[in-house]
């Protein structure tokens, strides 16, 4: 393994730059402070900084030689809406707040890579440090690229990387090809006839036909889509009628789910079929139905020149530690617009053995502080290695 000495020096500070945000976390568009902390020790390392794209998003500029070729690397900020569960000395401070998904290591590397880079310079072009607010759904990597990210700071590649629980902390897996779902969600109204529960002939019910439409909507999945084309159709909401009223049909019933994909035409499918299934299902019942598909977030999808290059690096620093084969995920994440506009790479990052079944998003979540190291190692060794002087 290869971790540069300046990167070593520097774990110490990047520990307790890690915990410190952890302590403080702030959800999609609110990290005022976190911005502040990336802004200040870019400036200090010598780094020109933009503040504001995208909110609060930060950009950091280091232009070395002469070199033409422009990469980014991205970090995301934000935390998660969920009370954190475990107590740890650096628990966070914000009641229903915390760092679930690891964003605090992930904002701790980058920082890292950028001073040791700053100061060691052994690269020739320009890397732009991109720190994403806002990527736990609420749309921060494409508010930044429809506030220009691209225009400002153009780059020939763009590169992403998160922690993995479960593969260790001196292991990384870089795959060409899908790595993570689209993350669209999906609600209808059916509307029916309300009436008297005693006498359903005087109405049109709407919960049976929810009912309906809700046994066969895995159909879908399970005779639609190619199967050998991955796809996911979850049902997470359902409202009708009240509790307090058990004699009532209601008029209305609410019905919301998510809609995953690796295929751009498997999503085009998934949107129709599940509008098809619903139209369906209201007329069979002669009742109305409101339907909406929202594209949420593309998925992503790693350009085969950017995962070599991922590679080269990757190898530098894991040696026989790199995983070229791994399991995409059907998660989502908006670094998918990134790679939409220039070539992207997304790899997956080791954060060690899951304590007492700690996964993302779980109460008792916490980054691994043995990680930083060979993440800010990674991202050196790709600069340096995509930007040879």
């Amino acid at each position: 393994m290869s971790i540069p000495a300046g990167i070593k020096d520097d774990l110490p500070f990047l520990t307790a730059l890690r915990r410190d945000l952890h302590a403080h976390p702030e959800l999609g568009f609110e990290e005022e402070r976190t911005a502040g902390i990336v802004a200040g020790l870019l400036e200090e390392a010598g780094i020109i900084v933009h503040r504001g794209v995208g909110g609060t998003g930060v950009v950091g500029t280091l232009q070395v030689g002469n070199g033409a070729r422009r990469i980014g690397l991205r970090a995301d900020m934000d935390a998660l809406a969920m009370p954190e569960m475990a107590e740890r000395p650096y628990k966070s401070t914000v009641p229903g707040k915390m760092h679930a998904c690891g964003h605090d290591g992930h904002t701790a590397m980058l920082l890292g890579a950028a001073r040791h880079l700053a100061t060691t310079r052994g690269f020739s072009g320009t890397v732009h440090f991109i720190f994403q607010p806002a990527e736990e759904g609420r749309g921060g990597a494409k508010r930044m690229v429809e506030e220009g990210l691209f225009q400002l700071f153009p780059c020939d590649a763009v590169y992403g990387l998160h922690n993995m629980p479960g593969l260790a902390v001196d292991e990384i897996a870089v795959v060409e090809g899908p790595q993570l779902a689209s993350s669209d969600s999906w609600r209808m109204t059916f509307r029916g006839t309300g009436t008297h529960g005693a006498k359903p002939h005087l109405g049109r019910d709407p919960i049976t036909a929810a009912g309906t439409f809700l046994s066969t909507l895995q159909t879908i999945v399970g005779r639609v889509i190619d199967p050998l084309q991955p796809a996911v159709v979850s049902t997470c909401f359902l409202q009708a009628g009240d509790s307090k009223a058990l004699n009532v049909i209601p008029d209305v019933v609410e019905i919301g789910g998510t809609a995953r994909a690796y295929s751009p035409a498997v999503r085009d499918q998934l949107e129709i079929e599940i509008g098809r299934l619903a139209h369906g299902t209201a007329a069979m019942y002669g009742i109305a139905v409101d339907y909406a598909f929202e594209r949420r977030i593309p998925p992503v999808i790693n350009d085969a020149d950017a995962t070599a290059r991922s590679l080269a690096a990757a190898g530098a620093v894991f040696g026989e530690k790199v995983r070229t084969r791994f399991p995409p995920s059907t998660a989502g994440d908006d670094f998918a617009f990134f790679a939409q506009n220039a070539p992207g790479c997304y790899v997956w990052l080791g954060n060690g053995q899951a304590v007492d079944g700690a996964l993302h998003h779980n109460t008792a979540y916490d980054f691994n502080d043995g990680a930083l190291g060979y993440g800010a190692a990674y991202w050196v060794a790709l600069v340096e290695r995509e930007l040879k002087g």
